[in-house]
């Protein structure tokens, strides 16, 4: 009966454990913007639609825009393929700011690493 119970509290552990490091990976956007420090550097992914997208041809960096309902991100792009206005996208990516300006962050933005179009 004794294991049975340190069987259960192990899995619990694991279980919390687990859904905290997923909820650091997978954060809001609000919560991205109100805690950047939190987050800068490191991995984060943002489900979300795409409200604008924009891009020079000369340019090696490509812009958008993803809302996920508690705020927009811009999301910089290397890559050649952008997502168009209205798609649903999941992105992984590194959060970074230009700079802190009176304590508050200036030009927050996720840097993609890998980028889904959902169907």
């Amino acid at each position: 009966m004794r294991t049975v119970h340190r069987f259960a509290f192990v899995v619990a552990l694991a279980a919390f454990t687990s859904a905290c490091a997923l909820s650091l990976r997978n954060p809001h956007v609000s919560d991205l913007r109100d805690n950047p420090g939190r987050y800068q550097n490191h991995s984060v992914s943002i489900d979300g639609v795409v409200t604008t997208s924009w891009g020079l041809p000369l340019l090696p960096f490509r812009l958008y825009k993803v809302d996920d309902g508690t705020g927009e991100m811009t999301v910089v792009s290397h890559g050649a393929r952008v997502p168009t206005r209205g798609a649903r996208v999941r992105v992984k990516g590194r959060v970074n700011e230009l700079g802190v300006f009176g304590g508050n962050a200036v030009g927050l933005h996720l840097r993609e690493e890998n980028l889904h179009v959902k169907r």
